[in-house]
């Protein structure tokens, strides 16, 4: 489903190309036996009738709420954020509010006043319920229910996912009463938007999720054997290091896209940037970028590439109307799709920089809906391991995130953690 195309022949030979896409599939079977690579098998191989709880919980929430609230932070935040936008937002009644992804108190004070007397839910997403960021948002707003709403009906909207068996969030789930969807043992946060971790707040976005997973399960059928596209854009992201290309910017020329392209920078930033390693994960939208970015992407420093996402599809919704006057100089385009003048400004922008010295590829989606997203999702994820074990790093962990903690925990006096 989804199409990849680069010119590589100036950085690697066809033939070493070819033997080293080849090379990767042994990673495919490293990733099934990896504790952390369940991801893989995911789209056939989920849960059920979590699966169908998650669909009936979201009903509810449709039912009962004018805001759900999703609290998490980094995987447990970017992936359906990424989803939901991607797809043109909410639909239906229950518009989604992000809290615990930041300390911002105006951040979180803005949640609260956008909710005001407004009916809400919440979905606390968090494996342990100790991550400072979400853990601090969910006292605020646990608080701000308990209020409305008195103890027990409070915690009938409260939705928790967590780890099935332990931590401060699983034992507090069981003690009030919570609905509870896990968080998977062998699938990381990065890796984890088509989880439970996910698909609560996609499906409240009236986002069809059996479409989603349509998209994944399609996607892994054509990929799971030798890794496919994903493997040559693994492959060819790693020759474009050995170039000299150490940034990769991913383009778009759609506005909708831009927490899509936050958690494709987390996917790959955090699975690739250790042991003083890696590609650095940046990203433009266009053509608003092309006012501000342009210039830099045009005639900068000749260290980066640039990987664009496109629809294939042809978007009829907007025609350039006519004009008796035509004072903007517009009758050229008179009668014109908006999107076909779109799809034209990126065929440009990728021409300009290319001849401006920037490598450039493509990954082309047949269409904006569900099915698709769900195939780009699982490209990327497949397509990120594989890079990174290329690299040679580990795709799953993440030791260089604990630095940051340690220190403000010093800083605030937290038990069990001694000022320096």
């Amino acid at each position: 489903m989804i199409d990849f195309k680069c010119d590589y022949r100036k950085y690697i030979s066809t033939e070493e190309f070819g033997k080293r896409v080849a090379d990767t599939r042994h990673y495919i079977a490293k990733i099934q036996q990896d504790d952390f690579g369940g991801w893989l098998d995911l789209p056939i191989n989920y849960d059920k009738d979590e699966f169908a709880r998650i669909k009936e919980a979201a009903k509810r929430i449709n039912d009962s709420s004018d805001y759900l609230v999703c609290i998490g932070i980094g995987g447990s935040y970017l992936g359906h954020r990424a989803v939901i936008e991607a797809l043109g937002g909410e639909r239906g009644r229950t518009k989604i509010l992000y809290a615990g992804n930041s300390l911002s108190a105006r951040g979180l004070e803005s949640v609260l006043t956008q909710i005001g007397d407004k009916d809400f839910s919440v979905n606390v997403i968090s494996k342990s319920g100790t991550t400072t960021e979400p853990a601090v948002a969910f006292r605020v707003l646990k608080a701000k229910l308990v209020e409305k709403y008195g103890a027990d009906e409070a915690a009938k909207r409260i939705y928790a996912t967590t780890d099935a068996n332990k931590g401060a969030l699983h034992d507090e789930a069981i003690a009030k009463g919570y609905e509870s969807f896990v968080v998977p043992d062998n699938i990381g946060g990065r890796y984890s938007v088509l989880t439970a971790v996910g698909l609560l707040a996609i499906a409240v976005a009236g986002v069809d999720i059996d479409r989603l997973m349509d998209g994944a399960e399609e996607e892994r059928a054509a990929l799971i054997s030798d890794g496919g596209r994903a493997a040559e854009y693994a492959v060819l992201r790693n020759v474009m290091l050995e170039n000299g290309y150490n940034i990769e910017v991913l383009a778009n020329f759609e506005p909708n896209f831009m927490y899509f392209n936050e958690w494709w920078k987390q996917l790959f930033g955090e699975s690739e940037g250790k042991d003083g390693k890696g590609i650095f994960p940046a990203s433009v939208v266009y053509s608003t970028d092309l006012h501000s970015m342009g210039q830099y992407m045009q005639e900068g420093r000749r260290e980066l590439f640039e990987t664009f996402v496109e629809i294939a599809n042809e978007y009829d919704a907007i025609m350039v109307p006519q004009s008796d006057e035509n004072l903007d100089g517009l009758r050229y385009l008179e009668g014109r799709k908006l999107d076909a003048i779109c799809k034209v400004a990126n065929q440009a922008t990728r021409e300009a920089h290319l001849n401006g010295g920037v490598p450039v590829m493509e990954i082309i989606l047949p269409a904006l809906d569900e099915r698709a997203i769900g195939a780009l999702i699982y490209f990327f994820e497949l397509s990120c391991a594989l890079s990174a074990l290329t690299l040679g790093v580990n795709p799953f962990n993440q030791p260089g995130v604990e630095a940051y903690k340690t220190r403000m925990f010093e800083l605030l006096g937290k038990p069990g953690y001694d000022k320096k």
